[in-house]
This record gives C-alpha cells, sequence and structure tokens, in this order.
C-alpha cells in the first residue's frame, strides 16, 4: 500500500492500531470531517479507511506528530508502550488510550507519559465497535479535565455519550474492569443456565423465552444495591441470602445430576456460606458485595 506524503498535512486525530475498534474510531472520526491519520503495523487494514480520505502514515512518529489528539486502540497497555516506545519525541496534541486495562495499569502509563513530557487521557470503550458514530456509544474518560475538555470536539465524533470521570487517570479503567466483570459473569451464567436446561431436554428459543425475565430484574437490583451499599443498611426487604444459600444449592445439586459442570456454583455458594456464617443471612443480596472485599475494621464492626 502506498503511504500518503504527510509532510504538507495536519491531521486532527490520529488512531494508532487498526483492530475493529480502532477502524470504527476512525470512521468516526472521517465521518464527522476531520484530517485523521492512521497507523497500523499491517497497513493493509488501513486500504478501505485510506479511500475514505484517510491518511495513512509510515511510522508511529509521522502519525503521532501531525494531530491535535492522538487515539491508541491495542490490545493492552504494555501493547501502548510498545508502540510508543519508539519516539523520539512525544506526540505533538494529548495522547487517549482507549485500549483495555485495569486501574493501576492506567495510572502507571500515566506517570510514565508524564516523564516523557506526554499530555495523557486514559478512557474505556464500553458498547461494541458498530455503535461508534452513534447515539449508543458510551465511552469514559478520566484524567486532567483540561485536556478532557480541549479533546472534547474530536473525541465527541466517536458519537454517543463522552463522559468524564474526573482527575483520577484510573477512573476510567476501573469502571470498565467492573463493568467486565458483570457482563463476563452474566454471561457465564447465562451458558451455564442454557447447558442446564439442555440436560432435561428444554429447547434453547423455548428457555429464552423465560430468560430474558431475569435479565429484567437486574436494573432494579442494581439500583437497590447501590442504596444499600451507600447506607450501609442492608435490609432484606425482598429476599435474604439465607435464601440464596438454599437456592444455590438446589441449582449445584441439579447441575451435578445432570453432568454439569457445579464449579461456577460452588464459587458462588462458598461466597453466600461465608457471609452466612459471618452472622449476615439475614441480610440482603447487596451485602455480598462487602463480604468479597477485604475485610474494614471499621465495616467489620458495624
Amino acid at each position: 500500500m502506498t503511504h500518503h506524503n504527510l509532510d504538507n498535512h495536519a491531521a486532527a486525530v490520529a488512531v494508532l492500531g487498526l483492530g475493529p475498534m480502532g477502524r470504527a474510531l476512525a470512521a468516526a472520526s472521517l465521518a464527522a470531517g476531520h484530517p485523521t491519520v492512521l497507523w497500523n503495523r499491517s497497513p493493509a487494514k488501513a486500504s478501505a479507511l485510506v479511500a475514505q480520505g484517510a491518511m495513512l502514515a509510515p511510522t508511529v512518529a509521522d502519525a503521532a506528530q501531525r494531530a491535535s489528539v492522538v487515539i491508541a486502540c491495542v490490545m493492552n497497555y504494555r501493547a501502548v508502550r510498545a508502540i510508543l516506545s519508539g519516539l523520539e519525541r512525544p506526540p505533538s496534541g494529548t495522547f487517549v488510550n482507549l485500549s483495555s486495562g485495569h486501574a493501576a495499569e492506567a495510572r502507571d502509563m500515566a506517570d510514565w507519559a508524564a516523564q516523557q513530557g506526554v499530555s495523557y487521557l486514559d478512557g474505556a470503550i464500553l458498547t461494541p465497535a458498530p455503535t461508534i458514530g452513534t447515539a449508543a456509544a458510551t465511552i469514559l474518560y478520566s484524567g486532567p479535565r483540561a485536556l478532557f475538555d480541549e479533546s472534547l470536539p474530536w473525541l465527541e465524533s466517536f458519537g454517543g455519550s463522552s463522559a468524564y470521570l474526573g482527575a483520577d487517570v484510573g477512573t476510567a479503567a476501573a469502571y470498565e474492569m467492573a463493568l467486565l466483570d458483570l457482563f463476563t459473569m452474566s454471561v457465564g451464567g447465562l451458558a451455564h443456565a442454557f447447558a442446564l436446561a439442555s440436560t432435561e431436554g428444554i429447547a434453547p428459543t423455548a428457555f429464552a423465552r423465560f430468560a430474558r425475565g431475569i435479565g429484567g430484574l437486574l436494573p432494579d437490583m442494581a439500583d437497590r444495591f447501590a442504596e444499600q451499599l451507600t447506607s450501609g443498611t442492608f435490609t432484606a426487604d425482598i429476599s435474604t441470602i439465607a435464601s440464596a444459600a438454599s437456592a444455590v444449592a438446589h441449582v449445584r445439586d441439579a447441575a451435578t445430576a445432570g453432568g454439569v459442570d457445579p464449579a461456577p456454583l460452588q464459587a458462588v455458594q462458598s461466597i453466600i456460606e461465608r457471609a452466612v456464617a459471618a452472622g449476615h443471612g439475614g441480610d440482603s443480596y447487596a451485602r455480598l458485595a462487602r463480604s468479597l472485599v477485604p475485610a474494614d475494621p471499621a465495616e467489620a464492626a458495624r
């Protein structure tokens, strides 16, 4: 592929990494009318975007020096460091890392960026690639407020909600990991439930009709968890942890009888049983969130 001569071009946005999400970000930037420069280890992935008007940089340095905002969207923070390690000077614009990782990695990355003289924002994309550039996209950002405000005219081109969470650069990653925890555990539970239903000959389509109703319970439960965890009061208006202990035991036995791996249920059962043993059997499910973190002496006394 032929690289564009960038000597006389300035890009509003540079996108480093052209996986599905990186390509979606670049396409949204182009659709919003921003001059956009691309870099990827495999230049062929840029062909469709170049046809739409993007500029392809031959090196990371070329891309990073010609943009008001430089976006990295690659596999992880190690990959980001590897990409930037060869730069002789920092990016000319604000560097925004939208790669996945946990909060400590984001803070380490910010420290590294400060040492290199790089203006740095961290971010987390909460929605899949097809949503980018549409109202359904949600991207979280954290880091210096001034950098976010300066970059917002370009970040808004990615669509939906660009939510600023605060100066602690690790906050966006912290949200992402907790939400991925919810998604991962929910998908695991869904797969386990379909497997268990299949052992009794229940057709997947028939089971899905009722499984959707279980998912519908979660929004209200999330609100109740938030309210009770904030107040520290775990009144069981609906169900108790003790009743959950009985329910999970029944399901574990059913899984074992049906030849379905009971390990996920055993893990949940262990969490519930520890809470009951600690005297919280009469509390609401929200108490389990407190039981999962290391004990705080002040909290233990409550």
